[in-house]
């Protein structure tokens, strides 16, 4: 991020923390709700910690400065979080937050010169490793980081056939689904896109027993690039176990027409990749900032379009609801409640549940990145 862009974004952070949230929708009562681990930039800087739900408004509980823009935030048994840096990042940090005055951080891992972390961590199965994307510099290609969940150290890589890789998740029968960005970049250009006619997104999936290549699908638009994933709902007459998995796509189209109405959803039903429409006349400005399941469907953040937008399971479009800059995106649940899908935005965090009851509460002096998790 060049420096004007980051002075604009502070100013407008002291600025906005002295203006009044307005809430068009109704404000939830409850004086305790869920804490939600998260990256952001407050007017201290950029840090990870613990937002709380507090009567109308969501309140920082603990934070920790980094060094740089965090992205993905991971959590792991027995209370400790993972986060990891916005690529191309260099350090991935485990902490335990406790308390506003700043979270205890446990380890750092830093990576090898010739390598960049991709924004994302998630634990294996026994939560032995810890894989990260990445990217190799020299070369441009994407890795699968194989690290030692007691110690961040790395151990191993494994290919994941394209460029660019970002979210991964692992799938029921143990294997690794990475979504592949295609985007080409160099380590003297750092986030600046080039070489577009060269994108080639795709979706993958890797054995993890060895890290081989146990399938690869694409879209047939070769500049939708695929970003951000979350699991749904149990695929009709599939496989036990066997999920549809949504996809946040982001245009990369030269057309600026065909970019703003591309879509921002694709779903993955274990055969074949599918494109979800808007309905006709919304506008989503092909960004999808990050996608969530939610009850009998998916949620998709289009914070270009100032929204959350809504598919059904089946693909058929189930609403917009407005939400200035909607970015995180996550689900969060109570024992014996339904799941409360949260998006984060500019100055405001919106919720919906299960039964379609929607409220906001005010985010105060954060400015959230795209991702956020439960953890109380």
């Amino acid at each position: 991020m060049n420096k004007p862009f980051t002075l604009q974004r502070r100013q407008w952070l002291v600025y906005a923390s002295s203006l009044a949230v307005p809430l068009a929708l109704p404000v939830m009562a409850a004086t305790r709700g869920p804490q939600l681990a998260a990256a952001w930039e407050g007017t201290e800087g950029y840090q990870v910690g613990v937002l709380t739900q507090r009567g109308a408004a969501l309140e920082v509980s603990a934070a920790l400065d980094v060094p740089t823009r965090a992205h993905g935030v991971w959590a792991e048994a027995g209370g400790t979080l993972l986060a990891v840096a916005r690529r191309p990042g260099d350090w991935l940090l485990r902490w335990r937050p406790d308390g506003a005055q700043g979270g205890k951080a446990i380890a750092w891992g830093w990576i090898e010169p010739d390598r960049a972390f991709n924004g994302h961590v998630i634990a294996s199965a026994d939560g032995k490793l810890l894989y990260t994307t990445e990217t190799n510099l020299e070369t441009g290609q994407g890795l699968i980081g194989l690290r030692d969940a007691a110690t961040l150290e790395k151990t191993g890589e494994w290919s994941t056939h394209g460029m660019d890789p970002h979210e991964l998740l692992l799938d029921a029968d143990g294997s690794l689904m990475v979504a592949n960005g295609g985007i080409p970049a160099l380590p003297e250009t750092g986030r600046l896109k080039i070489q577009m006619d060269r994108m080639d997104a795709s979706l993958v999936r890797l054995d993890t027993r060895s890290g081989e290549l146990r399938g690869q699908w694409r879209l047939a638009d070769k500049r939708l690039s695929l970003r951000h994933i979350a699991w749904g709902e149990p695929v009709a007459g599939g496989k036990p176990g066997q999920r549809l998995l949504g996809i946040a796509l982001q245009a990369e189209h030269d057309d600026a027409n065909i970019k703003t109405n591309a879509p921002v959803l694709a779903v993955f039903d274990g055969q074949r990749l599918q494109t979800y429409a808007a309905a006709p006349g919304q506008v989503l400005a092909g960004y999808g900032g990050d996608v969530a399941h939610t009850a009998g469907g998916f949620a998709v953040s289009c914070p270009r379009a100032n929204g959350v937008a809504l598919w059904r399971a089946d693909g058929q479009w189930a609403g917009f609801l407005p939400l200035q800059e909607a970015c995180a995106l996550g689900v969060t649940a109570a024992p014996g409640a339904n799941a409360v899908v949260w998006a984060g935005g500019r100055l405001a965090a919106l919720a919906r549940d299960g039964r379609g009851e929607t409220w906001v509460s005010a985010l105060n002096g954060v400015r959230l990145d795209n991702h956020w998790t439960q953890v109380g």
